[in-house]
């Protein structure tokens, strides 16, 4: 797909209508269900979702159809539907759809942005757009139906585009699967799935997603009193809650490096992802470990670059991610604590199962309490793995193709460290699909953090990388390889049932001459 007014078409669209609409989509504090309750009350999501599906149906796409759905007592979700175009696949049967998804919510504020720089702020520095959740991922409806109207542009043809921009996913998909029963037959049967909310190694190339980590997470309280009690009175005799839990914290991990101690938490990492590691590490070099903020003398957990790669997408590890019951240090008297709380954040492989995982967790620190101490561990929901299917050879030289013409470089591919819980459960439901798993998190964006930012160029090139798949989908399903491929599986389906008929036959005609 070498087409010299592509990427002029999509840089044109984004510098003249999309960027404008998400500094707009930035100044809206639409924060997800997890950290505002009172959402709907607040009516901030309704506002990003009316601004971005206003902008969709806005767009001169060959039967576009732009709908946003809600069911009761759950966030909204703008579903859009694209037609085929072109000739149909070339074994006379369906080529499937192509499933595009992002989401439009986004995380809190936090602490930290620079001078000029916030959350509900847009802020251009140099080919950086700073401001909450544009890069986390409210550029992906945008760059989802650019890449469909590139492709409409050129007279490509693409298979059918279902695009799905959902309202939950910072706070774990857990409406998700609602809609997807409740939209199943408008979604059809998925044979590609682009999901435009992962990360990329650096901004050089486009990168494809070879897995994602799961998540458990859960509140652990450890609590000794029913009040505080002063400290020259009580210390040498009440046990210290706080160091009771850190003994408990000891149960999961090493304290002098970092890794789990529980078994059942580890999983047998596969050789591809050991090679592809391997080959990211190469690539990569030391941005991998540039592309964080670090102070002056502090060190990685370990120097060799591959196990760095392993170790953020394969190993599982543990972050304290909140306190309670731990006052700021301008309110601290001399008190013994009641009780100590912390906020767990477990990142478990992509083939761990997460539920078990954190059943296991909830065992271990509930156990033998020390010293009689009330513990309790309140898991939240868990969000599963994933681990890409093999990759078709037709999306292998798609995905090289067009890194090539819109980078210059051929594709990278990463496990990432974080979780998109609608990848596991696309996984399940559409066995046979193949997957683009890509996004502009790279170096330094800091999504969830300050100072994120959506790096322009990159997106652009997302974009137009994303028209160059879909072309190539659609050709791989016209492609004369794919009629012989399908009259092969035909043929073969044919030999084994007949094979099993003439054994039925046998049988049953050795069953006849059996003696009574």
């Amino acid at each position: 797909m070498a087409h010299s007014a592509l990427p002029s078409f999509i840089e044109d669209v984004w510098n003249a209508s999309i960027v404008p609409t998400l500094e707009s989509y930035i100044r809206i504090p639409n924060k997800s269900p997890a950290f505002d309750p009172e959402w709907q009350a607040h009516g901030h999501m309704q506002r990003a979702v009316e601004l971005i599906a206003q902008w969709c149906r806005a767009r001169p796409i060959r039967g576009l159809s732009v709908e946003v759905v809600q069911l009761p007592e759950r966030t909204p979700l703008i579903f859009m539907e694209v037609p085929a175009t072109g000739e149909p696949a070339a074994d006379g049967g369906d080529p499937g759809t192509v499933l595009l998804y992002g989401h439009l919510d986004k995380q809190p504020e936090f602490t930290g942005w620079i001078e000029g720089c916030g959350p509900w702020e847009p802020v251009h520095k140099d080919d950086k757009l700073y401001g909450r959740g544009a890069a986390d991922d409210g550029y992906s409806a945008f760059a989802a139906l650019t890449s469909i109207e590139a492709v409409q542009r050129e007279g490509r043809a693409h298979a059918r585009c279902v695009v799905i921009i959902e309202a939950c996913e910072e706070s774990g998909s857990y409406d998700l699967p609602a809609y997807v029963e409740h939209l199943s037959d408008r979604i059809g049967e998925v044979s590609l799935v682009v999901c435009l909310d992962s990360g990329c190694g650096d901004y050089d190339r486009l990168w494809s997603t070879t897995s994602l980590r799961g998540l458990v997470t859960g509140n652990l309280n450890v609590a000794v009193l029913t009040e505080g009690v002063h400290s020259g009175d009580a210390s040498g005799v009440v046990p210290s809650s706080f160091r009771i839990l850190r003994s408990l914290l000891g149960r999961l991990e090493d304290e002098r490096d970092g890794t789990i101690r529980v078994k059942d938490l580890h999983v047998k990492i596969p050789p591809d992802r050991k090679r592809q590691a391997s080959a990211t590490a190469k690539v990569l070099g030391k941005r991998l470990l540039e592309s964080y903020p670090w102070l002056p003398g502090v060190k990685p957990m370990q120097r060799d670059a591959t196990k760095l790669v392993l170790a953020r997408s394969w190993q599982p590890t543990l972050s304290v991610t909140g306190v309670s019951g731990i006052p700021q240090m301008q309110d601290a008297g001399n008190v013994v604590r009641p009780f100590t709380s912390f906020k767990l954040s477990m990142r478990v492989p992509p083939t761990c199962d997460a539920n078990r995982a954190s059943e296991r967790v909830k065992q271990l620190l509930e156990r033998d309490p020390p010293s009689g101490a009330h513990v309790t561990f309140e898991a939240e929901k868990s969000g599963e793995g994933w681990n890409a299917p093999v990759l078709s050879r037709w999306l292998e030289v798609a995905l090289n193709d067009a890194s090539s013409a819109a980078f210059g470089k051929p594709a990278a591919f990463l496990g990432e460290g974080g979780s998109i819980p609608f990848m596991a459960m696309l996984g399940e439901k559409f066995p046979r699909a193949q997957f683009l798993i890509t996004g502009v998190l790279g170096p330094h964006s800091n999504a969830h953090g300050p100072n994120e930012f959506l790096h322009l160029p990159t997106a652009r090139r997302v974009t137009e990388c994303v028209a160059h798949v879909l072309t190539a989908h659609a050709a791989h399903s016209a492609s004369p390889e794919r009629a012989v491929k399908a009259k092969r599986a035909v043929k073969a389906k044919r030999a084994v049932k007949a094979k099993r008929n003439l054994t039925r036959a046998a049988t049953k005609s050795a069953r006849k001459k059996k003696p009574r």
